[in-house]
């Protein structure tokens, strides 16, 4: 195979605050540059990256090309039809409108369109317009989850050969020993714990009526610690008055391995996740998970956790009391989420993807 000139959207990858699609974006770009021996990249930032953003490689090159808006349709567009590489990779849904060549797009979930409802109307739109475009257009896409694959077959018609499922690398939380947890977020002693933003796609409601419920049934109660900002259509009625419940708002990562830690077990049983991060992040912790039985956590938790039926409040209630009562069950899902957690990581998910971006550049 001759050497390939491979262009990559960074932009993502300098804003201010990480969430999950721009930590994706840093965390592969990273991972494909080290597992690179040979083609030349390229990457395109908006902003100006911060020196160590990226690891140091003879073979890849930066062009920072500012510009306030539409970024992605005009400028970025602009470049790559007069740099013309053998292929371009976009690691968030987005490809521009006027791309020429060959091009691979990550697709992490169609959320929007499973729960249109709770997406704002004008981002729901400009996901799906974009989405449909890039899966149209893309070479090859590559997808967060099995679960993923299937909605694009499903809202859009793209062929299963079309796609390849690259599982995101999910690291190990630090845990800070500096802090304590506990005082630092006014946590109970013994709690659960939901991480995530606090949003209706995340079955907020349902997690604390499970939880009203599990107190009716408990003589000493645990706490409850719903950790994360309040997102779109929050309803501050999902929590008031209901004793034991603790929320936290935005937890810092480096706090994130210690809440994990301390925790009886993670309660997750969001209603829809392309891939579910906080999941994995538990088992690595050692902390049990309960986990909903659709979407792609099935495939993250396997034999890992508990899966519940989202929509059960008494099935999350009693997986609840169970993980808390039995030790035998506690100590073979840590196990088993030690070994689980173990399969996800960014240097498979480099190889994978610099070996799409090959076969898109020669097909």
């Amino acid at each position: 195979m001759n050497n390939l000139r491979i262009a990559i959207d960074a932009s993502r990858t300098t804003v201010e605050r990480v969430t999950g699609t721009e930590h994706y974006a840093i965390e592969l770009i990273r991972a494909i540059i080290r597992c690179n021996q040979r083609h030349h990249i390229t990457l395109y930032f908006r902003d100006e990256p911060h020196v160590g953003l990226f690891p140091k490689s003879n073979l890849v090159t930066y062009k920072i090309i500012p510009f306030r808006r539409v970024w992605t349709h005009l400028r970025f567009a602009f470049e790559l039809l007069r740099d013309r590489p053998d292929v371009t990779f976009v690691p968030a849904h987005t490809l521009p409108f006027f791309i020429s060549g060959k091009c691979v797009v990550t697709v992490h979930d169609l959320g929007y369109k499973v729960f249109p409802d709770a997406h704002p109307p004008q981002n729901r739109h400009y996901l799906d317009w974009t989405t449909r475009f890039s899966a149209w257009r893309a070479s090859y896409i590559l997808t967060d989850s099995q679960a993923t694959t299937n909605d694009l077959a499903t809202y859009y018609g793209t062929r299963p050969e079309k796609t390849q499922v690259v599982y995101p690398g999910v690291d190990k939380p630090i845990l800070n020993t500096d802090i304590d947890i506990h005082e630092k977020y006014q946590l109970p002693e013994r709690y659960f714990v939901f991480i995530g933003t606090l949003q209706p796609r995340k079955n907020i409601t349902r997690i604390v009526q499970a939880y009203q419920q599990y107190r009716t049934l408990t003589d000493n109660p645990t706490g409850l610690v719903l950790a994360g900002g309040k997102g779109w259509l929050y309803d501050d009625k999902w929590t008031e008055g209901i004793e034991g419940v603790r929320l936290t708002g935005y937890i810092d990562d480096a706090d994130k391995g210690a809440l994990l830690a301390n925790a009886i077990a993670l309660v997750f049983p969001s209603l829809y996740e392309g891939f579910g991060f906080p999941v994995i992040e538990a088992m690595h912790s050692e902390t049990p998970v309960i986990a909903s039985n659709t979407s792609s956590l099935p495939e993250l938790v396997d034999d890992a956790g508990l899966q519940v039926n989202p929509l059960d409040i008494s099935e999350i209630t009693q997986a609840m009391i169970r993980i808390e009562a039995d030790q035998s069950l506690r100590t073979t899902l840590i196990e088993q989420g030690r070994k689980q957690a173990t399969q996800f990581t960014w240097d498979d998910a480099g190889r994978i993807t610099l070996k799409m971006l090959e076969k898109a550049a020669t097909s």
